[in-house]
C-alpha cells in the first residue's frame, strides 16, 4: 500500500511512495505529529538521480525491519533537495558541523520543532566499512530519546545556536573588498592546480566551471600565460575524459578519479548549462574550434534529451540503468563492433580506449579520447579526413544502438533556477555560435517560466505539475527562492541582450523590485527564502559557490548590470552592500567565491555601455551585433535603440542614439564619457577590446 508520498509530484518522492516507511513530505503535519506523539523526527534528504540514495532506499527503506523501527519510534520526513534547497541548506550545514563532511543521502535526527541533534549521510543497514549500521543508530537514538532526552535537547539547542551564528557571519559588514582578492584567489588556484591532468586538487574531481570562467576573465585582463594554461589544460582534459559523454554529448556529474576518466554517471541540467556556457566563453576568448564543438554537442544533448514540449529543461538524468550504474554508457569490443561494423571497430576502439580488459566493471569501457585524429591517421595509414568521417559515422551508429538500451530515468521537474542557467547558456551560444535554434530554445524556456511559473507576479521555484505529468492533484506550488530570482533575472538580461526584446528587460526590472522587497537583508545580501517559507529553524543565506553559483553573487552582478543599463545608482549601492557583507568570508577563502569575485572585478573595471541603433535584420546592423558578441570583453552591457519599441527603464541610455546617415551605428560609453559613434564593425571591435 502506497504511503503519503504517492500524493507528491517530485520524482524523488514518488520513488519512495511504496516504501513500508510511513513517510511524510516536509510540512506542518509531520512536525505536529512529532509533537503530539513526543517522538524525534528522522529527516532524509536526497534527489532522484543520486546513486547512494537509491542504495540506501533498497537496503533500508524498502525493508520491513527498518520500517518497523522508524514507524514505531520516529516521524519520518522525506525531502527532495532540488525542490527545497532551503531545507537542504540548513541541514547540510548541520551535518557538516557535526561530521566535517556532507553529501547525499543526508540523514538527520531532529527534535519535534526541527532542531538537529545527530546526523550523517549514507548509513548501511548493518555495521559495515567502519560505519555504524542504520538499525543500530535507530535503536540507540530511540533509547536516548526515552532515557536521556535532556542531553539530546541540549545538543539540538547548541546546534541551533551554531546555525544562527553561521547565518549571522555571512552579514558582518566590512569595507568593500577590492580586486586584490583576485590576485590572492589566482595564486591559491595555482597552488592547487593539477598541471598534468587539469583541475584543482585530486580525486574526486568536479567540473570547476565558475573558477575557470573567473580565470578567463583574469587572463583577458593580464595576459598571464599560466592563467590561460590552467584553463585550457582543464577544458581539454574534461572534454577528452569519460566525464564527457563521447557518444551523446553532455557532461556527467563528476569524475571519481583524478584523470576525468570514470564518472559518477548522473547528468545534471545545471552542470551542462554552466559548462556549455563556459566552453562558449572559452571559444570566444581563445578562438579554439574544439571548445565550440563541445558547447554545441552539450547544448544539442539538452535539446534532444532534456527538453519537453513547450520549452524549458528537465532537471536531471539518473546514473543508473536497470538497477546498475553506468551500464547505458559503457562499451566492450563485442558491443562496439556490433554497433559500428568490423571495418570501423579497430579505429573507434583505438580512439576511445576500448579493450578486452576495459577500465570499468565487468570488462566494460568508459569511453575517453586516447588517440587524436592525426595519430589514428598515422596508425591506420589513412587520411585525417577519412578518420574523421569514420568517427562521425561511428558516433551516430553508437548513439542509435545505445538508444535501444534501458535508458536512465529522467527527473522531469521543471525548476526555475536551473532552467534560467540554461537560458543564459543558450542565449549566449545562439549569438556567439550563430545558431538561431539555440536562441529560440532560450526564448521558449523563458516564455514557459513567465507563463507558468508565476503567481501574483512572483516567481515559483516549481509550479504544480499538470495531472498529465504525473501529479496527483494534491501537490503544491513551491514559492521561489533567491536562486530563482537571481538566476532568472540574469537570464532575462542575457536574453534581452541576445534578442533586444523589451519584454525581457522590463520583466528583469520588475522581478528585481520583488526580490528586493521580499528577500533583501537590510545588512546586505539576500536570504535564500522569503519570510513566508514554512517550518525553517533559521532563515538561510547563500554565501559560497557550490555546484551552482551563490544567489548573492549572481544578484551582485545583476545589480551592477542594471545600474549600467538604467543609470540608477541605488542598484550599485545594493551590490556594494553584498560585497561588504561577505567581505570577511571572502578574505578567508577567496577561491570559494569565484562568481562574487567576478562581480567585484566588474565593479572595479571600466565597463562599456554599448547601444546599437538601426533596424534589426539588416546586414549593417547584424554585422555590428555579431561584433559585439564576438568580443571576449565581458565588461559591457548591450542595448538597442529602437524608436518603434521604447523601453522607459532604458530611456537615459538610449536617448539621442540613432542610425547615422541611414547606416546602423554603435555608441560606446565608458566611465560617464562616450566615444564618437561608429558604423564600421572593425572600429567597434577596437573600442570593445581596448
Amino acid at each position: 500500500m502506497a504511503n503519503r508520498l504517492a500524493l507528491e509530484s517530485s520524482p524523488y518522492l514518488l520513488q519512495h511512495k511504496d516504501n513500508p516507511v510511513d513517510w511524510y513530505p516536509w510540512g506542518k503535519e509531520a512536525f505536529a505529529k512529532a509533537h503530539a506523539e513526543n517522538k524525534p523526527v528522522f529527516l532524509s534528504i536526497g534527489y532522484s538521480t543520486c546513486h547512494w540514495c537509491h542504495v540506501m532506499e533498497h537496503e533500508s527503506f524498502e525493508t520491513e525491519r527498518v520500517a518497523d523501527a522508524l514507524n514505531r519510534d520516529f516521524v519520518s520526513i522525506k525531502v527532495d533537495r532540488e525542490e527545497r534547497p532551503d531545507v537542504d541548506d540548513i541541514y547540510m550545514q548541520a551535518v557538516q558541523m557535526m561530521t566535517g563532511q556532507g553529501g547525499w543521502p543526508l540523514s538527520l535526527f531532529l527534535s519535534p520543532d526541527g532542531r538537529p541533534f545527530y546526523g550523517g549521510t549514507y548509513f548501511p543497514p548493518d555495521d559495515r566499512w567502519g560505519r555504524p549500521g542504520f538499525l543500530r543508530i535507530l535503536g540507540a537514538i530511540a533509547e536516548a530519546w526515552r532515557t536521556r532526552r535532556e542531553e539530546l535537547e541540549s545538543s539540538a539547542e547548541e546546534m541551533l545556536g551554531h546555525l544562527r551564528a553561521e547565518a549571522g557571519a555571512a552579514t558582518e559588514a566590512a569595507a568593500r573588498p577590492g580586486p586584490e582578492l583576485l590576485t590572492a584567489a589566482v595564486a591559491s588556484l595555482e597552488r592547487q592546480f593539477d598541471a598534468a591532468r587539469g583541475g584543482f586538487g585530486g580525486a574526486p574531481k568536479f567540473p570547476p566551471t565558475m573558477r575557470l570562467e573567473l580565470l578567463i576573465r583574469v587572463w583577458r585582463r593580464t595576459g598571464d600565460a599560466r592563467t590561460r594554461e590552467m584553463v585550457e589544460t582543464t577544458l581539454r582534459a574534461m572534454a577528452a575524459g569519460g566525464m564527457y559523454d563521447q557518444v551523446g554529448g553532455g557532461f556527467h556529474r563528476y569524475s571519481v578519479d583524478a584523470d576525468w576518466l570514470v564518472p559518477h554517471f548522473e547528468k545534471m541540467l545545471y552542470d551542462n548549462a554552466m559548462l556549455a556556457r563556459l566552453y562558449v566563453v572559452a571559444h570566444r576568448a581563445f578562438g579554439d574550434a574544439e571548445y565550440a564543438r563541445v558547447a554545441r554537442e552539450t547544448l544539442d544533448y539538452l535539446l534532444a534529451e532534456m527538453t519537453p514540449p513547450g520549452g524549458g529543461f528537465f532537471a536531471a538524468q539518473d546514473a543508473d540503468s536497470g538497477g546498475e550504474e553506468g551500464t547505458f554508457y559503457v562499451w566492450n569490443p563485442k558491443s562496439l563492433e556490433a554497433a559500428v561494423g568490423a571495418d570501423a571497430a579497430p579505429v573507434v576502439a583505438a580512439r576511445f580506449g576500448v579493450t578486452p580488459r576495459g577500465n570499468f566493471e565487468h570488462g566494460e569501457t568508459v569511453l575517453s579520447v586516447v588517440r587524436s585524429v592525426s595519430e589514428l591517421a598515422a596508425d591506420f595509414g589513412r587520411s585525417e579526413d577519412e578518420i574523421a568521417a569514420i568517427l562521425r559515422d561511428a558516433r551516430r551508429r553508437m548513439y542509435e544502438v545505445r538508444a535501444k538500451r534501458v535508458w536512465p530515468g529522467t527527473d522531469d521537474k521543471l525548476l526555475t533556477d536551473w532552467t534560467a542557467l540554461a537560458i543564459s547558456a543558450f542565449a549566449l551560444a545562439g549569438r556567439v555560435l550563430e545558431e538561431p535554434r539555440y536562441e529560440a530554445a532560450a526564448r521558449d524556456a523563458a516564455g514557459r517560466i513567465l507563463g507558468n511559473a508565476m503567481r501574483d507576479g512572483r516567481l515559483l521555484h516549481r509550479p504544480t505539475p499538470l495531472p498529465s505529468a504525473g501529479a496527483s492533484g494534491s501537490a503544491q506550488d513551491i514559492p521561489g527562492f533567491a536562486t530563482d530570482y537571481a538566476y532568472f533575472i540574469e537570464a532575462l538580461l542575457d536574453l534581452y541582450e541576445a534578442t533586444f526584446e523589451p519584454r525581457h528587460f522590463r520583466e528583469a526590472v520588475r522581478l528585481q523590485r520583488v526580490f528586493d522587497a521580499e528577500y533583501e537583508d537590510p545588512r546586505g545580501g539576500y536570504f535564500l527564502s522569503a519570510a513566508g517559507h514554512d517550518g525553517l529553524i533559521v532563515r538561510p543565506k547563500e554565501s559560497y559557490d557550490g555546484a551552482t553559483p551563490s544567489s548573492n553573487a549572481v544578484a551582485a552582478s545583476n545589480l551592477l548590470r542594471l545600474a549600467l543599463f538604467t543609470g540608477e545608482h541605488s542598484y550599485r549601492e545594493r551590490a556594494d552592500r553584498i560585497f561588504a557583507a561577505f567581505a570577511p568570508l571572502l578574505a578567508r577563502v577567496p577561491t570559494a567565491f569565484p562568481r562574487l569575485l567576478a562581480a567585484i572585478d566588474l565593479a572595479s573595471s571600466a565597463p562599456r555601455e554599448v547601444v546599437l541603433a538601426g533596424e534589426t535584420g539588416r546586414e549593417d546592423f547584424e554585422a555590428l551585433r555579431k561584433t559585439a558578441f564576438a568580443s571576449p570583453n565581458p565588461d559591457r552591457v548591450l542595448a538597442h535603440a529602437d524608436p518603434a519599441s521604447p523601453v522607459p527603464e532604458l530611456a537615459g541610455l538610449l536617448e539621442g542614439r540613432a542610425a547615422r546617415e541611414g547606416r546602423a551605428a554603435a555608441y560606446v560609453c565608458e566611465g560617464f564619457a562616450c566615444k564618437a559613434p561608429v558604423t564600421d564593425p572593425a572600429d567597434l571591435r577596437r573600442l570593445l577590446d581596448a
